[in-house]
């Protein structure tokens, strides 16, 4: 059955763009530009003429901001936005409150966008296509602008974790992490380690935002970290991260090889790495995101005999990425968002109650 095209209204005080972004979308007979706008007024004004499934918008645009212009489609025309964002920390900072405002996903600018514009043509393509599919209860869910700090006076422990828990995750994710992170306490046993689809430059701020509001430590990765309990770490854009066990300790390493799926970092580089490495210690965990990155990395670590998580299809924005899983018989568990921090801490400190167990001495004549 043949769909009809995804109509889309671009959105941006850039001449050059409402060109540009136009062209590179009429190559998919898919997506249909139905309009452009200069700015937030004239956006409004369109909405409701042109009847778009999906919008592009400019977050940085004279007159009215493009986070007014966001927070009003999102409330009363409940209409999928994707923010093509400047590659600048400005730009990253405006991404993440559009994306907490409710936008669904964002494209970064090339450097160059006048010729260098078609290098993203594939990527805001598919994420105009997906959003028109979405789960848009979900997607228009916005989370707090201003994040709650969490003060830490406490020393960072150097714990070894009891499990390392690997998280895969792409469209939705920033929201559905933050919910995830905030959920476990300052004393969570495992390590977290987080493959985002994310471009280089806003995973940094995407760690510090979320170590802002929980109880763990959470930083962007570094080769040579050390993997410890009641630590996350993100992997940086355009960087795979994988696992070595080591007398010293369990570290990171960050490597530029080829892109897998599509992507760098890829999720099943990082999940294949920890099957390898921790086995029956790994939990692997898929949760919104467009595809099937992470899909194969999961069966391997369930056949390591480690545990595998899917997020639930009704609490994810895009179900691609743990669909694909489920559809492989890849994942064990197929769990709802709001259930997932208390799944992983159980299965964490089950590990510890079970260490515990094994090393206590029998009782002669028992």
């Amino acid at each position: 059955m043949n769909r009809e095209p995804v109509r889309v209204l671009v959105v941006d005080d850039s001449a050059l763009m409402r060109k540009l972004i136009p062209q590179i979308l009429e190559q998919d007979p898919s997506v249909k530009v139905v309009g452009t706008a200069i700015d937030g007024y004239f956006a409004l004004k369109r909405v409701p003429e042109l009847h778009p499934d999906v919008i592009t918008l400019d977050m940085e645009m004279p007159g009215m901001s493009g986070a007014e212009v966001l927070s009003q489609i999102t409330r009363i025309h409940h209409i999928p936005v994707i923010v093509v964002s400047s590659h600048t920390t400005q730009g990253a900072s405006a991404t993440f409150k559009a994306l907490a405002l409710g936008a669904f996903d964002f494209v970064a600018k090339p450097h160059d966008a006048s010729t260098h514009m078609q290098l993203v043509a594939t990527e805001l393509i598919n994420k105009i296509i997906a959003a028109a599919q979405s789960n848009k209860a979900v997607a228009s869910s916005a989370v707090p602008l201003v994040l709650p700090k969490v003060v830490k006076p406490w020393t960072p422990s150097l714990k070894p974790p009891t499990r390392l828990v690997a998280i895969g995750v792409s469209t939705g994710g920033p929201n559905a992490m933050q919910y995830l992170l905030s959920h476990f306490p300052s004393d969570f046993p495992g390590a977290i380690l987080i493959v985002q689809h994310m471009p280089e430059g806003f995973t940094e701020m995407f760690a510090r935002r979320l170590d802002d509001c929980c109880a763990i430590a959470v930083k962007e990765a570094q080769s040579g970290d050390l993997v410890v309990a009641g630590r996350a770490l993100v992997c940086p854009g355009n960087k795979h991260m994988k696992i070595r066990r080591m007398a010293t300790g369990d570290v990171i390493l960050l490597t530029d090889e080829p892109r897998v799926n599509g992507h760098r970092p890829s999720v099943d580089v990082l999940f294949n790495s920890v099957a390898q490495e921790f086995g029956p210690r790994a939990i692997a965990v898929l949760m919104t995101g467009m595809g099937d990155d992470g899909a194969s990395g999961m069966g391997a670590v369930k056949a390591a005999g480690g545990l595998t998580i899917a997020q639930d299809r009704e609490s994810c924005v895009v179900f691609g990425m743990p669909k694909a899983a489920i559809d492989r018989g890849n994942a064990m568990r197929v769990v709802p968002l709001d259930a997932l921090a208390n799944t992983l801490q159980a299965q964490c400190n089950l590990e510890i109650k079970e260490s515990t167990k094994n090393s206590t001495p029998a009782v002669a004549g028992s």
